[in-house]
């Protein structure tokens, strides 16, 4: 995996400007922050982020790819504030489950998510090294 960073660029803080990979390609649907039994175990934003962490994770791995496989994150959000306001809670449960792996991402506001309860959805990509 490289990640793209052109030299006279800011270093960007959490994510990654671009990442090249080879090998096989994974690909999440978009995940949201319930359990395996589609319960919201809360409604607060930053726990439903680290339970769409956690269920990121689970997905990956039935491929066989890790965290530190992922070479993209797109994220959709219902909150901006509720976003900026739990930034560290946020950091704490993106480092819980990636580490210090950061790829490419995208964070984007919508005004709705198909399940009601849901504050946050995320789509993951990773790429298993051949």
């Amino acid at each position: 995996m490289e990640f793209l960073q052109p030299e006279n660029w800011v270093k960007p803080k959490g994510y990654a400007n671009g990442v090249a990979a080879q090998g096989r390609m994974v690909f999440t649907g978009g995940l949201i922050g319930w359990d395996e039994n589609e319960t919201f175990p809360s409604g607060d934003f930053a726990e439903q982020v680290h339970q769409t962490f956690k269920n990121i994770v689970a997905v990956l791995a039935e491929a066989g790819a890790k965290p530190s496989d992922i070479t993209r994150l797109t994220w959709y959000i219902t909150d901006k504030k509720a976003y900026l306001s739990s930034l560290k809670e946020i950091g704490a449960a993106y480092r819980d489950c990636f580490g210090r792996h950061f790829p490419a991402m995208a964070v984007v506001q919508v005004s709705a998510l198909m399940e009601d309860e849901a504050k946050v959805e995320i789509e993951a990509t990773a790429v298993i090294e051949e």
